[in-house]
């Protein structure tokens, strides 16, 4: 029996899915007593260090951790389950940490994107069971912007790189903590998760000494899910949104099974972006929410959800905020949520005071699940101009000419879509966003949605140098060729496609085949 301690925030369905997948049974905590009589305690901590520790507190789950922790018991935290054990956070300095391990968690301070979110390895510091029947160049899925500093560094398990080394595991007695998710981590964080919970029953192994720890660029599957002129969900795909062919909704496929599919080719992500408007529905009975559990249940990478993440008013009457929908997606399987059309909004509102009211979604989402859940997705499109003073945007000076020889263009945010264009340029927009708490950037192109012809490079870099999050390249990706010129010509973090996966035009293991060698990847086992 493995107690999983579920303090209320975040996707801890993943590493249930994960365990029992492994053959065993999971119990949660529901009162202090079980934390104490636990065999087993895995602490999965999810979200921002502050309202995990202020949740904590308020469970008075606290002194019996402390109990369980100093008794040397079997222990595995994740991510916040790492950082927690320590004195304190940078991220929320009027919010102690457990205090169990000397130490603090610290901002990374560096000139790559922050949060550090993708597939990185690990350099092995001490001899543990942990990584019996690894290769040694596996690599598992980050995401943070923080990092703990131990001050007795016999305590590290693993150090991985990202400018600069970190300590990225602990280890001390029988209590285990892992910056990185091994429910997210495909077949080797699998692997490792199967090794703890079978400690007991091994003997350590020479030390592995791994010396490549950089972090991979990802790529990510893309489905658009949708009811169809049915009721049934199908993955879709359109030309410049329009997903309508001959009068019908395209139906590419089931999406728990394309999902699947995509998982096992070898996918870093996938990201469901919910195009059908799912508002009159009960919060508890949208279809995605069933969506996400089947496919948490044998998918074990990153998942991200879009679509419908805002206040709205069911067929009932009943009232929800952005926060309880997001809510609802992570206790279903989500690791990070999407907004769109939505975060045009709010960014519109905010630029007209450049005042943080704390009560949009981008803010209450960031402030309880961290910035790194908050992934923003934004349409934009060319509008070209003869010169920079004829608008108030900020533009670009551009390779590809426009209709009258134009030199010059601006992206323009869209939202519902791509009906409806806004008076906002996309560089302007994901500054803001940055600002009001969003973790990763999304950035789709509806002159290429499509079209084939490769992402739109200017655009990306022209987001990417305004911002220090990871940007998602997406929108045009017609071959695996297209992936290496997106990363060897722009310093996105990741790139996604749809349609030519769906269709099998190329698949995600022709794509990372063609990668290796030439760009840092994951590779596909």
């Amino acid at each position: 029996m493995i107690t999983l301690l579920d303090y209320g925030a975040g996707n801890v369905r993943s590493v249930i899915n994960a365990i029992e997948s492994l053959g065993e049974t999971v119990k949660t905590v529901q009162c202090a007593e079980d934390i104490l009589s636990a065999e087993k305690l895995v602490f999965p901590g999810v979200g921002a260090f502050g309202s995990m520790m202020q949740i904590l507190q308020r469970k008075n789950y606290v002194q019996p951790l402390l109990t369980y922790l100093q008794s040397d018991r079997s222990f595995l935290g994740i991510c916040l389950g790492l950082q927690a054990l320590f004195e304190g956070s940078e991220e929320a300095p009027d919010s102690p940490g457990l205090g169990f391990l000397p130490g603090t968690v610290k901002r990374f301070s560096i000139e790559l994107a922050v949060p550090h979110i993708g597939w990185n390895g690990l350099n092995i510091q001490q001899t543990s069971p942990l990584f019996d029947g690894l290769k040694g160049n596996e690599k598992f899925y980050f995401v943070h912007s923080y990092h703990v500093a131990p001050k007795d560094e016999t305590v590290a398990l693993t150090r991985t790189d990202y400018e600069y080394s970190f300590v990225s595991s602990i280890q001390q007695g029988n209590i285990i903590a892992t910056q990185f998710h091994p429910e997210k981590s495909g077949q080797a964080g699998l692997q490792l998760l199967k090794n703890y919970l079978e400690m007991h029953h091994k003997q350590e192994k020479p030390l592995q000494i791994i010396k490549n720890t950089k972090l991979s660029k990802r790529i990510i599957a893309c489905l658009d899910v949708r009811a169809n002129d049915q009721g049934d969900l199908v993955v879709t795909k359109g030309d410049q949104y329009d997903v309508r062919e001959k009068g019908n909704v395209r139906n590419l496929g089931k999406p728990v099974e394309l999902a699947h599919r995509y998982y096992e080719d070898g996918a870093d992500e996938i990201t469901f972006l919910n195009i059908t408007g799912f508002r009159d529905f009960p919060l508890e009975d949208m279809p995605m929410l069933e969506v996400l559990k089947q496919t948490s249940k044998n998918v074990f990478v990153p998942l991200t959800i879009g679509g419908g993440i805002r206040n709205f008013t069911d067929q009932n009457g009943k009232s929800y905020s952005a926060l309880e929908v997001a809510a609802e997606y992570f206790r279903s399987g989500a690791d990070k949520v999407s907004i769109g059309s939505d975060a045009v909004l709010i960014v519109e509102e905010y630029q007209k005071t450049k005042v943080k009211t704390g009560k949009s979604a981008i803010e209450e989402i960031a402030r309880v699940y961290g910035n790194q859940a908050v992934v923003i997705s934004v349409d934009p499109r060319r509008v070209y101009v003869s010169a920079p003073d004829d608008v108030t945007h900020q533009t670009i000076k551009t390779s590809i000419p426009g209709p009258n020889s134009e030199q010059y263009c601006w992206y323009q945010c869209t939202i519902k879509g791509g009906r409806e264009g806004r008076d906002l340029d996309a560089i302007t927009f994901a500054q803001a966003c940055e600002e009001l708490g969003a973790g990763e950037i999304l950035l789709n192109c509806i002159d290429r949605d499509g079209t084939n012809e490769g992402f739109d490079l200017e655009l990306i870099n022209a987001v990417k140098n305004a911002v220090s999050i990871p940007v998602i390249a997406s929108s045009g990706a017609g071959c695996a060729e297209h992936f290496h010129e997106v990363f060897a010509e722009s310093h996105a973090e990741s790139a996604l496609a749809a349609g030519i996966f769906h269709r099998r035009e190329t698949t995600v293991a022709d794509v990372k085949n063609y990668l290796t060698g030439k760009v840092e990847i994951r590779e596909v086992v």
